[in-house]
């Protein structure tokens, strides 16, 4: 059996640390949560010389081992905590070519730990362009450590870095910088008082209450409580500890980094003048997120198609090829409509997650934060904010909880409370087929007008986001003060590899949390579909053919016969006038009466299984809610289907994909089934501009995502204000969608 060793990558933001995970894991990684917080966890295993395998652990961007946020503390607990799972044998600190002086602070702290450490030097195909040079040799020497240079755009050192890994027990755990000197008093009293203890990693145990949080207090037993300073005195002491730190840094880089200052940085800063200026950066961005959407509805329209085809033939494959019965019904009408439901979108979360990987992978993204801090902050919001309602595009779960990078309470709980407006990936399918139902096709300045329906959507989710925050800013009686601070990261072109890992990854996660949630739905709503307890539903095929023997079809069968009938004769391309003689007409005439039996049986069947829907136990559920829902322009079957979106908003589809699926023989997609719906007062197709408009409206403010609640109650502590949050947005929800039917109907 093949040994395996811990190995910890951290580093700081920017310096290309996934870039590494992803060349050392490949595709053997996984992405989670460190039990008991919301904070991720990525891991992967990767395979070294001589049998050994590495598990690598990718740890939460840092700085320093001074922390100010949850996921640094993260980190920093991990590297302390020597009775972890995960606690490294060997950590690879990530540095950035170009920031080789701010990156070796952290590197010295870590080995300081006395843990064994490798310092990566990132992007050296930079080196030459930047006018770098570096004496690697005197470089080892001075630090007393090992040093991989790499490149992950063109995987240079690679095998390098897995044999310093592999080789880590001949890596030297001696310290750096002596810290002890910062107060040698104060550091002898620590030292006598806990003599079996390492000074250093006392001092950080003792020094993380100041900063942002307590840590685990068993690793070093009573050290939290033990201190003679104040808060102010500590503080004080982490500054000498950083200059004592930066002093030794610069005389080694003296002797070993070079950079002639004549190579170009101009480029770099024209490209940024242009993202960043206050008029036209704002167009640039605009033109970007159109060309987006834009490109979500043109890109992913073939493949959608063909998924769409190919869920309403394997129905149709189940219902002919297995024995008739219940378990083929559920497989047909439960599991694969509901999975169908959503799959069919696939293509355009996995557009939206590459342009985003892309925009963060160019080094833009870091702009438009900057960008967007001259518009957040007369809404009582900082740039930060920012970070988590673009996060949010994706899934308003890890956009909470990025927040945790927000050292000011008011401005974080605020960007909480706002976050769920912003248009999530959950929205992404509900938006989509309603789109294509009620919006007409054409085009506006050569974009058409669902990518632009689309692009409003996401406006109107921002914009109902900003003026939430400014009104929340006026409401909660906080006092706050804060600073924005942001890194620029080099502009480069992105790593194919990289985007691929982010798509598939985000994808694959989106398609197995709500597949999870849709199948065990689905499987509900059909066992509720297809059984009821009325006379009503027992005998629903005689109640039906009776009533078809003396008032004969609904003006839905009506319309889909004659339909269908036109299809056939254009199919043919023989009309009974053009035939010649009798014989033609009379075999033509057979032939579409025939058809039409066919048509009328199939008509016949569908208003069977429609009125034992209605008088289903799910028939009689949504009867229930529907006055509620019916001011909205909703039938029963969507007010069934906005209840269990609450599960999570993608449900929806998957819900209408089931209810209209139940007792349904007709190979049709769920498209084609919802774009029939006749609402039966009006008469008038169910989804028509009034009722689309109102729907798109109330899923673009309405909450419906129970695991955002949980997040907003995990991170806020308390159940005030998610449940805050809910009530709100419902009501706003309901009330804007109320006044967009009964204007537009």
């Amino acid at each position: 059996m093949s040994k395996q060793i811990n190995v910890a990558l951290i580093g700081n933001p920017n310096t290309g640390k996934t870039s590494v995970f992803n060349q050392l894991t490949g595709l053997n990684q996984k992405v989670g949560n460190y039990p008991g917080i919301t904070v991720e966890k990525k891991e992967g295993v990767c395979k070294l010389p001589r049998g050994v395998k590495a598990h690598i652990l990718d740890l939460p961007g840092t700085y320093s081992l001074n922390t100010t946020s949850l996921d640094e503390s993260v980190a920093v607990e991990l590297l302390l905590n020597k009775n972890d799972k995960d606690h490294p044998d060997v950590a690879l600190v990530v540095s950035d070519v170009e920031n080789l002086k701010r990156n070796l602070l952290l590197f010295t702290q870590i080995k300081d730990l006395k843990i064994p450490a490798i310092l990566v030097i990132n992007m050296a195909d930079r080196m030459s362009r930047k006018g770098i040079s570096i004496d690697l040799a005197l470089l080892e020497e001075k630090l007393d450590a090992k040093i991989a240079l790499i490149s992950t755009r063109k995987g240079i050192g690679i095998d390098k870095l897995k044999e310093l890994i592999g080789d880590y027990k001949n890596l030297t755990k001696v310290p750096n910088v002596d810290t002890t000197v910062i107060a040698p008093e104060y550091f002898e009293r620590l030292r006598h008082t806990f003599p079996n203890e390492d000074i250093y990693k006392l001092w950080l145990v003792i020094t993380q209450d100041v900063n942002f949080m307590p840590i685990e207090k068993n690793l070093i037993k009573d050290a939290s409580s033990f201190t003679t300073k104040s808060k102010s005195e500590l503080k004080r002491l982490q500054q000498k500890e950083t200059i004592l730190r930066y002093q030794f840094i610069n005389g080694i880089l003296k002797e070993t980094y070079k950079v002639d200052t004549s190579a170009a940085k101009g480029f770099r800063a024209t490209l940024d003048k242009v993202l960043t200026h206050k008029i036209l950066g704002y167009l640039i961005f605009f033109v970007i997120l159109l060309t987006i959407f834009q490109a979500i509805y043109g890109w992913s329209e073939y493949p959608m198609d063909m998924i769409d085809g190919f869920f309403a033939s394997a129905t149709e494959w189940v219902k002919d090829t297995l024995p008739a019965g219940a378990f083929t019904n559920l497989i047909a009408e439960g599991i694969l409509a509901g999975i169908g439901g959503i799959v069919i979108f696939i293509p355009q979360i996995a557009f939206l997650f590459l342009f985003i990987a892309l925009l963060e992978e160019t080094g833009y993204m870091s702009r438009v934060v900057f960008l967007m801090d001259r518009i957040m902050r007369p809404f009582g919001l900082s740039g930060k904010s920012i970070v988590p309602l673009i996060s949010g595009t994706a899934c308003a779960i890890p956009a909470v909880m990025a927040t945790r990078t927000i050292e000011n309470w008011k401005e974080r709980l605020i960007t909480i409370l706002v976050t769920p407006f912003v248009t999530c990936s959950a929205r992404l399918p509900v938006y989509l087929i309603i789109i294509a139902l009620v919006i007409p096709e054409g085009r506006f300045l050569g974009l058409s007008y669902k990518a632009l329906t689309l692009m409003l959507l996401y406006l109107l989710g921002f914009g109902a986001a900003i003026l939430s925050a400014m009104a929340l800013h006026k409401i909660l009686k906080i006092k706050s003060r804060s600073f924005f601070v942001v890194e620029m990261p080099n502009y480069k072109l992105p790593l194919l590899k990289n985007v691929g890992y982010t798509v598939l990854e985000k994808t694959k996660s989106f398609v197995l949390g709500a597949g999870k949630i849709i199948l065990a739905i689905s499987i509900i709503l059909w066992f509720l579909g297809s059984n009821g307890f009325s006379d009503n539903f027992k005998n629903a095929e005689k109640l039906v053919t009776e009533r078809i023997q003396k008032e004969g079809f609904n003006t839905h069968s009506r319309s889909y016969i004659q339909s269908k009938l036109q299809e056939y004769k254009s199919r043919t391309k023989v009309s009974i006038l053009e035939q010649s003689n009798a014989i033609g007409i009379s075999a033509l005439q057979d032939s579409l009466a025939a058809h039409t039996k066919v048509l009328e049986e199939s008509a016949h069947n569908q208003e069977i299984a429609s009125y034992k829907l209605e008088h289903s136990y799910m028939g009689y559920m949504g009867k229930a809610i529907e006055p509620i829902v019916r001011p909205l322009g909703y039938d029963w079957k969507i007010g069934i289907a906005v209840l269990t979106s609450f599960a999570a908003r993608e449900v929806f589809v998957g819900t209408l994909a089931t209810i209209y699926s139940v007792g349904n023989d007709e190979e049709e997609t769920i498209k084609y089934r919802m774009a029939a719906e006749v609402n039966p007062i009006t008469k008038k197709p169910l989804f028509n501009l009034a009722s689309g408009i109102s729907l798109l409206l109330f899923y673009a403010f309405a909450m419906q995502c129970m695991s955002t609640l949980a997040i907003v109650k995990r991170e806020t502590n308390s159940w005030k204000w998610p449940m805050g949050q809910l009530a709100f947005m419902s009501l706003f929800a309901y009330l804007v969608a109320l006044i967009a039917y009964q204007i537009l109907k």
